[in-house]
Protein backbone atom coordinates (compact mmCIF):
# COMPACT_ATOMS: atom_id res chain seq x y z
CA UNK A 1 0.00 0.00 0.00
CA UNK A 2 1.33 3.20 -0.58
CA UNK A 3 1.73 6.15 1.50
CA UNK A 4 -0.72 9.08 1.05
CA UNK A 5 0.45 12.44 -0.42
CA UNK A 6 0.47 15.70 1.65
CA UNK A 7 -1.14 17.88 -0.35
CA UNK A 8 0.69 20.67 -2.07
CA UNK A 9 -0.61 23.63 0.51
CA UNK A 10 0.47 21.25 3.51
CA UNK A 11 3.64 22.19 5.11
CA UNK A 12 6.35 19.97 5.77
CA UNK A 13 8.32 19.60 8.75
CA UNK A 14 11.67 19.64 7.13
CA UNK A 15 10.58 23.14 5.56
CA UNK A 16 9.51 24.85 9.30
CA UNK A 17 13.02 23.68 10.24
CA UNK A 18 14.74 24.32 7.31
CA UNK A 19 13.01 27.87 7.76
CA UNK A 20 13.31 28.38 11.68
CA UNK A 21 17.14 27.69 11.23
CA UNK A 22 17.66 30.21 7.96
CA UNK A 23 15.88 32.80 10.40
CA UNK A 24 17.72 32.07 13.32
CA UNK A 25 21.02 31.94 11.12
CA UNK A 26 19.95 35.65 9.59
CA UNK A 27 19.05 37.04 13.15
CA UNK A 28 22.21 35.79 14.95
CA UNK A 29 24.58 37.12 12.19
CA UNK A 30 22.93 40.45 12.52
CA UNK A 31 23.73 40.10 16.25
CA UNK A 32 27.36 39.11 15.97
CA UNK A 33 28.03 42.03 13.20
CA UNK A 34 26.31 44.05 15.75
CA UNK A 35 28.27 43.27 18.37
CA UNK A 36 31.54 42.99 16.54
CA UNK A 37 30.93 46.72 15.49
CA UNK A 38 30.27 48.42 18.84
CA UNK A 39 33.58 46.06 20.29
CA UNK A 40 35.71 47.89 17.41
CA UNK A 41 33.40 51.23 17.70
CA UNK A 42 34.68 51.16 21.74
CA UNK A 43 38.17 50.12 21.10
CA UNK A 44 38.64 53.01 18.65
CA UNK A 45 37.40 55.44 20.92
CA UNK A 46 39.57 53.85 24.05
CA UNK A 47 42.61 54.39 21.85
CA UNK A 48 41.88 58.48 20.98
CA UNK A 49 44.03 60.87 22.40
CA UNK A 50 43.01 61.25 26.49
CA UNK A 51 44.44 62.79 30.00
CA UNK A 52 43.43 59.17 31.32
CA UNK A 53 46.70 58.42 33.02
CA UNK A 54 48.84 61.11 34.46
CA UNK A 55 52.28 60.29 34.73
CA UNK A 56 54.77 61.95 37.82
CA UNK A 57 58.09 60.86 39.39
CA UNK A 58 57.06 59.48 42.99
CA UNK A 59 59.09 62.82 44.55
CA UNK A 60 56.87 65.11 42.26
CA UNK A 61 53.06 63.36 43.66
CA UNK A 62 54.95 63.73 47.24
CA UNK A 63 55.07 67.84 46.53
CA UNK A 64 52.37 67.86 45.06
CA UNK A 65 50.55 66.06 47.80
CA UNK A 66 52.45 68.30 50.39
CA UNK A 67 50.64 71.55 49.17
CA UNK A 68 47.20 69.83 50.40
CA UNK A 69 46.30 70.18 53.75
CA UNK A 70 46.70 66.54 56.19
CA UNK A 71 43.58 65.29 56.57
CA UNK A 72 41.71 65.64 59.93
CA UNK A 73 39.76 63.43 62.03
CA UNK A 74 36.15 63.36 61.88
CA UNK A 75 35.33 60.90 64.43
CA UNK A 76 38.79 59.45 66.20
CA UNK A 77 40.42 57.36 63.71
CA UNK A 78 37.52 55.86 62.50
CA UNK A 79 36.96 58.62 59.74
CA UNK A 80 39.13 61.41 57.94
CA UNK A 81 38.30 64.22 55.97
CA UNK A 82 38.28 63.66 51.86
CA UNK A 83 37.46 60.27 52.42
CA UNK A 84 34.52 58.34 51.63
CA UNK A 85 33.69 56.14 54.81
CA UNK A 86 31.14 53.15 54.98
CA UNK A 87 29.31 52.39 58.65
CA UNK A 88 27.30 49.40 58.40
CA UNK A 89 25.49 47.21 61.08
CA UNK A 90 22.20 44.82 61.26
CA UNK A 91 18.92 46.57 61.27
CA UNK A 92 17.34 48.21 64.50
CA UNK A 93 21.03 48.21 66.23
CA UNK A 94 21.80 52.36 66.29
CA UNK A 95 23.17 53.28 62.71
CA UNK A 96 21.15 56.32 62.41
CA UNK A 97 21.67 57.27 66.12
CA UNK A 98 25.44 57.78 66.13
CA UNK A 99 25.36 58.86 62.42
CA UNK A 100 23.01 61.79 63.53
CA UNK A 101 25.34 62.00 66.86
CA UNK A 102 28.25 62.08 64.29
CA UNK A 103 26.81 65.26 62.14
CA UNK A 104 25.81 67.07 65.14
CA UNK A 105 29.30 67.03 66.45
CA UNK A 106 30.67 68.28 63.14
CA UNK A 107 27.96 71.23 62.85
CA UNK A 108 28.97 72.36 66.32
CA UNK A 109 32.50 71.58 66.21
CA UNK A 110 32.10 69.47 69.79
CA UNK A 111 34.10 66.07 69.75
CA UNK A 112 31.54 63.24 71.28
CA UNK A 113 32.51 62.21 74.90
CA UNK A 114 35.31 59.68 73.91
CA UNK A 115 36.23 60.47 70.64
CA UNK A 116 37.75 63.06 68.85
CA UNK A 117 37.05 65.48 66.10
CA UNK A 118 39.53 68.12 64.63
CA UNK A 119 37.99 70.51 62.30
CA UNK A 120 36.35 73.64 63.32
CA UNK A 121 32.12 73.59 63.06
CA UNK A 122 31.03 73.71 59.54
CA UNK A 123 28.14 72.45 57.45
CA UNK A 124 26.93 69.30 57.28
CA UNK A 125 24.62 67.36 54.63
CA UNK A 126 22.44 64.58 56.68
CA UNK A 127 20.64 62.83 54.05
CA UNK A 128 18.00 60.97 55.90
CA UNK A 129 16.01 58.21 53.84
CA UNK A 130 15.22 56.25 56.99
CA UNK A 131 13.42 58.58 59.28
CA UNK A 132 10.60 60.41 58.83
CA UNK A 133 10.16 64.24 60.34
CA UNK A 134 7.80 62.93 63.31
CA UNK A 135 10.00 60.31 63.72
CA UNK A 136 13.01 62.17 63.98
CA UNK A 137 11.15 65.00 66.11
CA UNK A 138 10.66 62.18 68.22
CA UNK A 139 13.88 60.93 68.93
CA UNK A 140 14.99 64.56 69.41
CA UNK A 141 12.96 65.87 71.98
CA UNK A 142 11.45 64.83 75.72
CA UNK A 143 7.88 63.57 74.58
CA UNK A 144 7.33 65.32 71.77
CA UNK A 145 8.19 68.43 73.72
CA UNK A 146 11.17 70.75 74.75
CA UNK A 147 13.02 69.50 70.93
CA UNK A 148 17.04 69.32 71.51
CA UNK A 149 18.55 71.94 69.90
CA UNK A 150 20.69 71.51 66.46
CA UNK A 151 23.32 73.82 65.24
CA UNK A 152 22.23 75.76 61.88
CA UNK A 153 24.85 73.64 60.30
CA UNK A 154 23.21 70.93 60.67
CA UNK A 155 21.07 70.72 57.03
CA UNK A 156 18.59 67.27 57.03
CA UNK A 157 17.02 66.54 53.25
CA UNK A 158 14.53 64.00 53.13
CA UNK A 159 12.68 63.38 50.37
CA UNK A 160 9.85 65.09 49.15
CA UNK A 161 7.03 62.63 48.46
CA UNK A 162 5.11 65.26 46.43
CA UNK A 163 7.94 65.91 43.70
CA UNK A 164 7.12 65.87 40.57
CA UNK A 165 8.96 62.55 38.97
CA UNK A 166 8.90 61.53 35.29
CA UNK A 167 7.37 58.16 35.15
CA UNK A 168 10.46 57.04 32.60
CA UNK A 169 13.02 58.28 34.52
CA UNK A 170 15.30 56.27 36.91
CA UNK A 171 14.81 57.22 40.73
CA UNK A 172 18.45 56.23 41.60
CA UNK A 173 19.55 58.44 39.10
CA UNK A 174 17.66 61.61 39.86
CA UNK A 175 18.11 61.16 43.20
CA UNK A 176 21.94 61.21 42.70
CA UNK A 177 22.08 64.19 41.15
CA UNK A 178 19.53 66.46 43.53
CA UNK A 179 22.17 65.36 46.16
CA UNK A 180 24.95 66.87 43.93
CA UNK A 181 22.49 69.68 43.91
CA UNK A 182 22.44 69.89 47.58
CA UNK A 183 26.19 69.96 47.65
CA UNK A 184 26.35 72.96 45.21
CA UNK A 185 23.65 74.61 46.37
CA UNK A 186 24.79 75.00 50.37
CA UNK A 187 28.77 73.99 49.83
CA UNK A 188 29.03 71.63 52.61
CA UNK A 189 32.21 69.24 52.09
CA UNK A 190 30.55 66.40 55.01
CA UNK A 191 28.01 64.26 53.94
CA UNK A 192 26.43 61.86 55.44
CA UNK A 193 24.04 59.08 53.20
CA UNK A 194 21.39 57.10 55.25
CA UNK A 195 21.41 54.67 53.74
CA UNK A 196 23.22 53.10 51.03
CA UNK A 197 20.08 51.38 49.75
CA UNK A 198 18.30 54.38 48.47
CA UNK A 199 21.34 55.17 45.85
CA UNK A 200 21.41 51.65 44.27
CA UNK A 201 18.11 49.12 45.05
CA UNK A 202 20.25 46.43 43.53
CA UNK A 203 23.67 46.73 45.36
CA UNK A 204 24.64 43.33 46.27
CA UNK A 205 26.27 42.11 43.17
CA UNK A 206 29.42 43.33 41.94
CA UNK A 207 27.93 44.51 38.39
CA UNK A 208 25.40 46.91 40.14
CA UNK A 209 27.90 48.21 43.12
CA UNK A 210 30.47 48.97 40.74
CA UNK A 211 28.98 52.04 39.13
CA UNK A 212 27.41 53.35 42.82
CA UNK A 213 30.92 53.45 44.08
CA UNK A 214 32.41 55.30 40.97
CA UNK A 215 29.61 57.34 41.71
CA UNK A 216 30.32 58.33 45.19
CA UNK A 217 34.20 58.95 44.50
CA UNK A 218 33.44 61.05 41.95
CA UNK A 219 31.62 63.30 44.14
CA UNK A 220 33.88 63.06 46.55
CA UNK A 221 37.29 63.85 44.50
CA UNK A 222 35.06 66.65 41.98
CA UNK A 223 33.47 68.75 45.32
CA UNK A 224 36.35 67.59 47.84
CA UNK A 225 34.03 66.08 50.30
CA UNK A 226 34.09 63.78 52.99
CA UNK A 227 31.85 60.76 52.84
CA UNK A 228 29.90 58.79 55.45
CA UNK A 229 27.48 56.23 54.00
CA UNK A 230 25.40 53.96 55.96
CA UNK A 231 24.48 50.28 54.91
CA UNK A 232 23.18 47.08 56.58
CA UNK A 233 24.32 43.89 57.12
CA UNK A 234 22.27 41.20 56.91
CA UNK A 235 21.45 38.69 59.75
CA UNK A 236 24.48 37.67 60.98
CA UNK A 237 26.15 35.17 63.76
CA UNK A 238 26.33 36.67 67.21
CA UNK A 239 28.74 34.01 68.14
CA UNK A 240 31.26 35.51 65.95
CA UNK A 241 33.23 38.48 65.33
CA UNK A 242 32.21 41.65 62.91
CA UNK A 243 34.56 41.28 59.60
CA UNK A 244 34.55 42.98 56.07
CA UNK A 245 32.49 39.96 54.82
CA UNK A 246 29.60 41.04 57.28
CA UNK A 247 28.79 44.39 55.08
CA UNK A 248 25.55 43.85 53.05
CA UNK A 249 25.96 43.60 49.19
CA UNK A 250 29.20 43.16 47.17
CA UNK A 251 32.39 42.94 47.95
CA UNK A 252 33.15 46.13 45.41
CA UNK A 253 31.51 48.53 48.30
CA UNK A 254 34.38 47.67 51.00
CA UNK A 255 36.88 47.36 48.06
CA UNK A 256 36.21 51.06 46.99
CA UNK A 257 36.01 52.67 50.02
CA UNK A 258 38.32 54.44 51.66
CA UNK A 259 37.62 53.80 55.64
CA UNK A 260 34.72 51.26 57.11
CA UNK A 261 33.76 50.78 60.49
CA UNK A 262 31.00 48.57 62.07
CA UNK A 263 28.86 48.52 65.19
CA UNK A 264 27.73 45.21 66.82
CA UNK A 265 25.28 43.88 69.68
CA UNK A 266 26.57 43.08 72.94
CA UNK A 267 25.44 40.21 74.70
CA UNK A 268 26.04 41.36 78.23
CA UNK A 269 23.23 44.43 77.94
CA UNK A 270 20.53 44.88 75.45
CA UNK A 271 21.10 48.56 75.52
CA UNK A 272 25.16 47.99 75.26
CA UNK A 273 26.78 48.46 71.76
CA UNK A 274 30.75 48.33 70.35
CA UNK A 275 31.92 50.00 67.49
CA UNK A 276 35.30 48.26 65.54
CA UNK A 277 37.29 49.46 62.61
CA UNK A 278 37.16 47.04 59.64
CA UNK A 279 39.03 49.28 57.03
CA UNK A 280 41.53 52.12 57.67
CA UNK A 281 44.13 53.65 55.30
CA UNK A 282 44.84 56.95 57.15
CA UNK A 283 46.23 55.52 60.60
CA UNK A 284 47.24 52.08 61.97
CA UNK A 285 44.30 49.53 62.84
CA UNK A 286 43.76 51.01 66.24
CA UNK A 287 40.23 49.30 67.21
CA UNK A 288 40.01 45.60 65.77
CA UNK A 289 38.75 42.68 67.84
CA UNK A 290 40.81 43.46 71.32
CA UNK A 291 40.60 46.77 71.21
CA UNK A 292 36.78 48.02 70.50
CA UNK A 293 34.96 50.60 71.87
CA UNK A 294 31.82 49.82 74.05
CA UNK A 295 29.13 52.71 74.49
CA UNK A 296 24.96 52.39 76.03
CA UNK A 297 22.36 53.80 74.16
CA UNK A 298 20.99 56.29 76.23
CA UNK A 299 18.50 59.32 76.02
CA UNK A 300 19.04 60.88 80.01
CA UNK A 301 17.46 64.17 77.90
CA UNK A 302 15.85 64.86 74.91
CA UNK A 303 18.85 63.52 72.82
CA UNK A 304 19.02 59.86 72.00
CA UNK A 305 22.75 58.92 71.79
CA UNK A 306 25.91 56.40 72.26
CA UNK A 307 27.75 57.29 75.54
CA UNK A 308 30.97 55.92 75.97
CA UNK A 309 31.86 53.74 78.29
CA UNK A 310 35.00 51.85 78.00
CA UNK A 311 37.65 49.77 75.83
CA UNK A 312 37.01 46.35 75.94
CA UNK A 313 38.12 43.01 73.49
CA UNK A 314 35.27 42.12 71.09
CA UNK A 315 35.03 38.10 72.79
CA UNK A 316 33.74 39.06 75.55
CA UNK A 317 30.82 40.99 73.69
CA UNK A 318 30.07 38.03 71.87
CA UNK A 319 27.09 35.88 72.24
CA UNK A 320 28.02 32.12 73.46
CA UNK A 321 26.69 29.22 72.64
CA UNK A 322 25.45 27.21 75.71
CA UNK A 323 25.38 23.54 76.72
CA UNK A 324 21.78 23.42 75.97
CA UNK A 325 21.69 24.91 72.71
CA UNK A 326 24.12 21.94 71.76
CA UNK A 327 21.55 19.63 73.19
CA UNK A 328 18.67 21.02 71.15
CA UNK A 329 20.50 20.79 68.37
CA UNK A 330 21.55 16.79 68.82
CA UNK A 331 18.22 16.40 69.72
CA UNK A 332 17.16 17.65 66.09
CA UNK A 333 19.75 15.13 64.49
CA UNK A 334 18.58 12.72 66.65
CA UNK A 335 15.11 13.23 65.21
CA UNK A 336 15.97 13.22 61.81
CA UNK A 337 18.32 9.95 61.88
CA UNK A 338 14.77 8.01 63.62
CA UNK A 339 12.49 9.67 60.92
CA UNK A 340 15.28 8.52 58.20
CA UNK A 341 18.21 6.37 59.32
CA UNK A 342 20.12 5.89 56.06
CA UNK A 343 20.16 9.92 56.06
CA UNK A 344 23.44 11.80 55.71
CA UNK A 345 25.32 13.90 57.95
CA UNK A 346 25.36 16.34 54.85
CA UNK A 347 21.45 16.03 53.97
CA UNK A 348 20.91 16.69 57.98
CA UNK A 349 22.77 19.65 57.98
CA UNK A 350 20.99 20.85 54.41
CA UNK A 351 17.92 20.53 56.28
CA UNK A 352 18.56 22.27 59.60
CA UNK A 353 20.80 24.88 58.94
CA UNK A 354 19.16 28.43 59.45
CA UNK A 355 21.19 30.43 57.10
CA UNK A 356 23.00 29.26 54.01
CA UNK A 357 25.93 31.47 54.08
CA UNK A 358 26.62 29.62 57.26
CA UNK A 359 26.30 25.97 55.79
CA UNK A 360 29.89 25.20 55.85
CA UNK A 361 30.63 25.95 59.16
CA UNK A 362 27.24 24.02 60.35
CA UNK A 363 27.73 21.33 58.09
CA UNK A 364 30.76 20.49 60.58
CA UNK A 365 28.60 20.90 63.90
CA UNK A 366 26.13 18.13 62.09
CA UNK A 367 28.83 16.11 61.42
CA UNK A 368 30.54 16.24 64.77
CA UNK A 369 27.36 15.09 66.88
CA UNK A 370 26.45 12.69 63.42
CA UNK A 371 30.10 10.89 64.72
CA UNK A 372 28.73 11.00 68.10
CA UNK A 373 25.57 9.15 67.38
CA UNK A 374 26.39 6.43 65.14
CA UNK A 375 28.16 3.04 66.50
CA UNK A 376 31.64 3.43 66.92
CA UNK A 377 32.35 1.11 64.37
CA UNK A 378 31.74 2.94 61.65
CA UNK A 379 34.73 4.62 60.68
CA UNK A 380 35.31 8.16 58.98
CA UNK A 381 35.38 5.62 55.07
CA UNK A 382 32.58 4.71 55.49
CA UNK A 383 30.88 7.77 56.84
CA UNK A 384 32.66 9.13 53.31
CA UNK A 385 31.47 6.83 50.98
CA UNK A 386 27.97 7.30 52.42
CA UNK A 387 27.94 10.47 52.29
CA UNK A 388 27.63 12.62 49.05
CA UNK A 389 29.70 14.94 50.34
CA UNK A 390 33.41 13.71 51.56
CA UNK A 391 34.63 17.24 52.19
CA UNK A 392 32.66 16.70 55.12
CA UNK A 393 34.95 14.74 57.26
CA UNK A 394 37.81 17.42 57.91
CA UNK A 395 40.85 17.88 59.95
CA UNK A 396 40.15 17.44 63.51
CA UNK A 397 41.51 21.21 64.25
CA UNK A 398 38.42 22.04 61.92
CA UNK A 399 36.03 21.16 64.54
CA UNK A 400 37.17 24.12 66.59
CA UNK A 401 37.41 28.14 65.87
CA UNK A 402 39.13 30.88 67.84
CA UNK A 403 36.14 30.90 69.91
CA UNK A 404 35.58 27.31 70.69
CA UNK A 405 32.75 25.20 69.63
CA UNK A 406 31.47 26.46 66.25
Amino acid sequence: MEPKSLSSDATQPEDILNIDIEQFRGNNFITLLEDDLNDNLQQLKAKLPAALLEVKTANSWIEQASKRPIPRMLFSEFWYEQELCILFADTNVGKTILAVQIADSISRGCSIPGFKLEPRAQKVIYCDFELNDKQFQGRYSRNYGEPYVFSDNFLRVEINPNADFPEDASFELSLSNAIEKVITDTGAKIVIIDNITYLRHENERAKDALPLMKHLKRLKSMYNLSLLVLAHTPKRDLTKPLTRNDLQGSKVLMNFCDSSFAIGESSSDSSFRYIKMIKVRSTEHIYDSYNIIVCQITKPDNFLHFNFLHFDSEYKHLMAVTERDREMLEEEVRKCMEEQPAISAYAIAKRLCPEEKNFNSFKIKILRIYKKIIPDNRTDEDLSESNPDSSLIPEKSTFFSDNGYQ
